[in-house]
């Protein structure tokens, strides 16, 4: 018996089988159902998925045999991986000087292997897709193909496995940071709402104080403090609430949505001309009331903020789908430039239009939108004729009963 060589790039080739994390794993039905079916067509006992370690064979499948391991030392595949061949095979071992002593023909009969190196896009061989028989074999062109073919498919779900591990770490990692991220924001905004209210409540004090002793341009800058200070609070107001926004319970209620909307027309309290159309059938919803309140509150206050026409026309649709409540909802403001749809939900993007009281918009409150009408089951979208209109569309996921 002649034990196998190491290959000349044997540390980077283990670091390379290392990095798959499939030593030591349980079986899996991907690579058993590979390992089965070569068994039944080209009639072996044994078929095998196995990954060289650093002094082990480890089979990662193990069709016909009781064992998931055995000695490097020898190992058929050993040899095979260090062959540049796609195909290693040795049709009697018990004439081959490299086997004929070895205990896997001795004492377990394995007269014929044919193995196919398993070989990754880096170009090291991390293993073997391999058969043995206990009577000598030789392969047709077709069973040959087959082991080939069937090796480079074991190669892909090694590599598909490991991408999803390593997009599984990625999404743990996004979630701890993203998590880190909704703390801090937290603490921050709430330390700071304090301050900000003390700074508006102090400018009325000094405006009520000093009136008579300050020139206009003094009260104009007091006017501008307490602007400022309501923007900074408005704007941690909408943070929070953004990243409050997928905490939302799967709590029912019924309702109607043109009373919800009603409701919605009175918290606004709009000073401007404006035409607001309802749904023209008044249809019951089951759904989280809350959530979705939130939702047509912030398309409600954009189409009112966002418009330049003299008399503002917002046209309110909502009907029922097997599955989904859809709602329609259409301004005749300003619009959303077409470079500007694409990223329009994402945080912190702005148009760059300013409102009706000339102030830039946060770019946080679609995002928030998204977050909810997700948090519902739905989806939402936007169309626009920039200068003449804009239309979100938005479903809301119908409860099972």
């Amino acid at each position: 018996m002649i034990a196998p060589k190491y290959p000349e790039n044997e540390s980077a080739r283990l670091k390379a089988v290392k990095s798959y994390l499939l030593l030591d794993t349980l079986p899996e039905e991907d690579f058993d159902n590979i390992t089965s079916l070569i068994s039944n067509v080209i009639d072996v006992p044994i078929s095998l998925v196995t990954l060289i370690d650093s002094d082990r064979n480890f089979l990662k499948s193990y069709h016909g045999v009781p064992f998931n391991e055995s000695p490097r030392s020898t190992s058929f595949c050993g040899h095979a991986i260090l062959s540049e061949d796609d195909l290693f095979i040795v049709e009697d071992a018990r004439n081959d000087v490299r086997f004929k002593d070895n205990p896997l023909v001795k004492e377990h009969k394995a007269i014929f292997y044919a193995g196919a190196p398993l070989v990754n896009a880096d170009g090291f061989a991390l293993g073997t897709l391999c058969i043995f028989d206990t009577k000598p074999r030789v392969l047709n062109k077709k069973q040959k193909e087959m082991l080939i073919v069937l090796a480079k498919q074991v190669v892909q779900l090694f590599e598909l496995r490991k991408n999803n591990l390593e997009l599984r770490e990625v999404r743990e990692e996004l979630v701890q940071q993203n998590e880190k991220l909704k703390n801090f924001a937290g603490h921050v905004s709430h330390d700071m709402k304090m301050p900000l209210a003390n700074m508006i409540v102090t400018s009325d004090i000094l405006k009520k104080k000093y009136e008579e002793k300050l020139d206009d341009k003094g009260i104009e800058y007091l006017g501008y403090l307490k602007r400022a200070s309501f923007t900074l609070s408005e704007y941690i107001s909408n943070l929070l609430e953004h990243y409050e926004s997928d905490k939302i319970e799967a709590s029912f209620e019924s309702f109607h949505v043109n009373h919800l909307l009603e409701d919605l027309v009175d918290l606004l309290q709009i000073n401007t001309n404006c035409d607001i159309n309802f749904p023209e059938e008044d249809i019951v919803m089951v759904c989280n009331h809350v959530a979705l309140e939130q939702i047509l509150l912030n398309l409600l206050g954009n189409s009112l903020k966002y418009n330049d026409k003299e008399n503002t026309v917002i046209d309110i649709s909502c009907f029922m789908t097997d599955n989904f409540y859809n709602f329609s909802i259409t301004d005749n403001g300003v619009g959303i430039p077409k470079d500007k749809l694409e990223s329009i939900f994402d945080l912190f993007s702005t148009v760059g239009n300013l409102d009706r009281n000339g102030n830039k918009g946060h770019g946080i409150g679609l995002s928030t939108v998204q977050n909810l009408v997700k948090s519902l089951g739905g989806t939402i979208s936007v169309a626009s004729n920039f200068g003449e209109k804009t239309t979100f569309n938005f479903t809301v996921a119908r409860p099972e009963i």
